[in-house]
């Protein structure tokens, strides 16, 4: 698929030097623009001892000056999701005017960050908050920390969103690849700065439909809510499932989350204000709910139903109020990091996402891939999520006004 700003497209056959050389030069004349600004490139495992040499070969012959990516055994190119696939994904991306930095953090890293001030990463990377509009970052599942890396960065760079996913490979074997410029780790994570005239937007849809009614957490321990309301908390949730029609009562079964809202000075609470959390468990006896989160007393939260339809629910009102929130605004491209447990799976069928994001926003020149876990903001902070679609954009952003003297 290509747009005047981005083309992206699947090679889908082995490693072949002067193949895969001449595929690059192709897809780059394709390109409308004059020059590359930005590469991502998402490989299958099956590329694993040829990567170095793949990296190599699409920026020497794509022309491309920062180039960054990850393994996956699922590619995402323009209108496909190609599942359990072979081969790799190449996008090129015309950002006009952007400010484009990539670095490459490891677990020594974090764990400084997590002992010291809020300033050591932009010190650590160099990169000035005040000079970036966003991040997209591809980490490792199995050899970093994620959870302190994204609670530091936020501290760092608060206010400024990161899109992006935790790698995938083969399994069980806990080995994934990421990628920067001609460069392979098996461990750490990358991250591409975005500054200057392009801003990162997008869409986090966590997969679930509101139920019922808000609430407020009024006796809460580490991850145990006792009350709700001042009621026992396992009765709340007894108590909404009842209320919900029989149909409504079929899919919730198995399949009810809480959503925690992130931003407690909103006049009211939509879709999109919840992150969204596991309910691990329930003691009707004591009335506690067990969570996989750390919520607080007083904060404001509802119970959510996770299915295919609440997750195509979810998508399309998340994308049509990202439309509206765009008002015309050009977009460059996308990267979409997907959950493996997305797809097919969920879906029964084939390029489900991608298909409403193309609807909705297309033609858009859209590469990604299906994740261990993705990245993106709720609210003000950012966060790391299970069976969502993190949908990242390259947009337009307006220079500033210079105030008169």
């Amino acid at each position: 698929m290509k747009t005047e700003y981005s083309v992206v497209a699947h090679w889908s056959g082995e490693f072949d030097d002067d193949a895969l050389g001449v595929w690059a030069e192709k897809l780059r004349a394709q390109l409308l623009a004059p020059e590359v600004s930005l590469g991502l490139v998402f490989m299958s495992p099956n590329f694993f001892p040829h990567a170095a040499q793949a990296l190599e070969v699409l920026r020497v012959h794509a022309k491309i000056p920062l180039l960054a990516g990850c393994s996956s055994h699922g590619l995402i190119a323009g209108e496909e999701e190609i599942e359990n696939s072979s081969g790799l994904v190449l996008a090129l991306y015309s950002l006009p005017g952007a400010t484009l930095k990539g670095v490459y953090f490891a677990q020594p890293q974090v764990e400084a960050a997590g002992a010291e001030t809020d300033s050591y990463w932009p010190k650590e990377i160099g990169v000035d908050p005040a000079h970036i509009n966003g991040w997209l970052a591809f980490v490792d599942p199995f050899h970093l920390d994620s959870e302190t890396w994204i609670r530091t960065w936020n501290q760092s760079f608060a206010g400024l969103p990161v899109f992006g996913g935790l790698a995938s490979g083969n399994f069980p074997e806990p080995l994934t690849q990421i990628y920067l410029n001609g460069e392979v780790y098996e461990e750490g994570g990358v991250a591409i700065a975005i500054g200057g005239e392009v801003a990162l937007t997008g869409v986090i849809s966590q997969g679930c439909t509101p139920i019922g009614e808000t609430w407020t957490l009024t006796r809460v321990e580490q991850n145990l809510i006792h009350n709700i309301g001042n009621r026992p908390a396992y009765s709340v949730l007894a108590d909404t499932f009842q209320k919900l029609p029989p149909d409504e009562q079929k899919k919730a079964q198995g399949n009810l989350f809480i959503g925690l809202v992130v931003n407690e000075y909103l006049e009211e609470f939509h879709r999109g204000d919840f992150l969204v959390r596991n309910l691990i468990g329930g003691d009707p006896n004591s009335g506690v709910l067990a969570v996989g989160a750390m919520p607080r007393a007083g904060q404001t939260m509802q119970f959510q139903r996770r299915d295919a339809a609440a997750a195509t629910e979810d998508m399309n009102e998340l994308l049509g109020l990202s439309k509206e929130k765009l008002a015309g605004a050009t977009v460059y491209g996308g990267c979409l990091c997907c959950c493996n447990g997305r797809g097919h799976h969920l879906f029964g069928r084939a390029n489900h996402d991608v298909e409403i994001i193309q609807r909705c926003l297309g033609p858009l020149g859209l590469a990604g891939f299906f994740c261990n876990g993705e990245i993106g903001p709720v609210g003000e902070k950012n966060y790391l999520h299970g069976f969502t679609a993190s949908l990242a954009l390259f947009v337009h952003k307006p220079k500033a006004a210079v105030p008169a003297k």
